[in-house]
């Protein structure tokens, strides 16, 4: 039988993983960069840690660990007959892997709480795993690239990070819009609207604005309850225009005397201020429709859309006032972020923006014309990778054309020929695979040139 892997999982090849890391590798740099400081958190964790944080369909997509050894020994047998499937994961799972980078960093921080200095600066590069229906752009298992600050409350925490994102993405050329919003604001048109209870309902329906058209929104709005004279008076908040000082001085007149509302506004004023001052490349928006997670969010909500591919959200983010209340550590303010690498991964093949050299496996190939050229040309691939550049020799002595034909197919930009002459003079013949031009050089010389 043919092997597989798991649906929802995927391989990657030499060629994908250069152009992965060369992603990771921007985001790692700028992540030190701005003084983010990186920790990893184990794939699994206990059940208890995981379970309840991310409401009743997140449970169900936990991937569960069954216990080591005879993990029916817990089993009641009454369990097994009615078919208790809470129950017999319960006795059966102590474990389970990562859902996200969040929960367990929360952990981190109340574990380690006596080691951390606050304000806490953490960046985590790491797969999890969620047993989703995979379909396109929806995996079992994928990395997340997380960067938060715990313990403080300044905005210009928020500011820091739009910079970040602004960096990473002209880092990697994308062309980006970052929308920005506050949950207080939309708190406070809820209370205007005389429906803070349906805060939820109402940003549901909103956030799906770019998708459906205010139309269908209005729609479901009504189905949900809302009056139709709420609809009406919602529908110019959603389509504010012009620039974000017009659309934040339209916002105090209509949200004047909503106390959350007015905080909001004035908190998303001194965060779009900071950023505006700094000089962007990217696009930096309000916008009133955008709502995230908002049993998540307390403050500023962030998220970053690909002007030239259609794609949904490559970066997201925002303010929590409550990341270790869970476990028992009430009170620590933070705001972070998560670029995804996934669809970052597919907004650069579709704009074909990697550099070339990332997909070259080595920078000079060595022929191999037998035992004792092969060994005057280690001698010098030893001293090319003490000065960093990579080299390698073809291990057999097969037929030239054998040997170019590989160097071809794994693009290599250089080809080095040592035979009797180069061996008897102490040279090396270089090939440009590119242009074809051969030059004979000293071991020193091919060191300069090729550093």
């Amino acid at each position: 039988m043919k092997p597989s892997i798991p649906k929802g999982t995927r391989d990657f090849s030499p060629v994908e993983m250069a152009r992965r890391n060369y992603i990771f590798d921007t985001i790692r740099r700028a992540f030190r960069l701005y003084g983010y400081k990186q920790i990893e958190t184990p794939a699994m964790e206990n059940l208890s840690t995981l379970m309840g944080k991310y409401g009743e369909e997140g449970d169900k997509l936990l991937f569960k660990i069954l216990n080591s050894g005879d993990f029916m020994k817990s089993v009641r047998q009454e369990d097994l007959e009615s078919k208790n499937l809470p129950r017999l994961t319960n006795e059966m799972c102590e474990k389970g892997l990562r859902y996200d980078l969040t929960v367990p960093f929360a952990r981190f921080v109340v574990q380690h709480r006596a080691e951390l200095q606050m304000p806490f600066k953490r960046f985590q590069i790491q797969p999890v795993w969620r047993a989703d229906r995979p379909q396109k752009g929806r995996y079992r298992e994928f990395y997340q690239c997380d960067a938060d600050v715990v313990g403080s409350d300044s905005l210009h925490n928020e500011v820091e990070l739009l910079s970040l994102i602004d960096y990473v993405m002209e880092q990697l050329g994308i062309n980006v819009t970052i929308k920005v919003n506050n949950r207080k604001i939309l708190a406070g048109i809820a209370a205007l609207l005389n429906a803070a209870d349906k805060l939820v309902d109402i940003t549901v329906a909103i956030d799906k604005i770019d998708k459906v058209g205010l139309e269908n929104v209005n729609k479901e709005l009504l189905e949900k309850g809302l009056s139709e004279e709420a609809v009406a008076r919602l529908e110019p908040l959603l389509t504010l225009s012009g620039s974000n000082e017009e659309k934040l001085a339209r916002l105090s007149v209509l949200l004047d005397g909503q106390d959350e509302g007015m905080k909001g506004i004035e908190e998303l004023r001194e965060v779009l201020d900071g950023i505006a001052a700094l000089d962007p490349k990217a696009t930096v928006e309000l916008d009133v429709s955008l709502a995230r997670g908002l049993n998540y969010y307390t403050g500023t909500i962030i998220e970053v859309k690909a002007n030239d591919v259609e794609i949904g959200s490559i970066t997201g983010g925002g303010r929590y006032d409550n990341l270790t209340g869970v476990f028992g550590m009430p009170g620590l303010s933070g705001v972070g972020i998560s670029f995804g690498a996934d669809r970052i991964y597919d907004v650069l093949n579709q704009l074909d923006l990697y550099p070339a050299e990332i997909s070259a496996s080595v920078k000079v190939l060595f022929i191999n014309f037998g035992e004792a050229e092969a060994r005057g040309a280690e001698k010098i691939i030893a001293k090319l990778r003490r000065a960093g550049i990579s080299a390698q020799l073809y291990p057999d002595a097969a037929k030239m054309k054998k040997q170019m034909a590989y160097a071809n197919a794994e693009g290599v930009p250089y080809v080095a020929l040592i035979g009797d002459k180069e061996l008897a003079d102490g040279t090396v013949t270089l090939k440009n695979m590119a242009s074809g031009e051969q030059t004979v050089v000293t071991p020193d010389e091919l060191v300069a040139r090729l550093g």
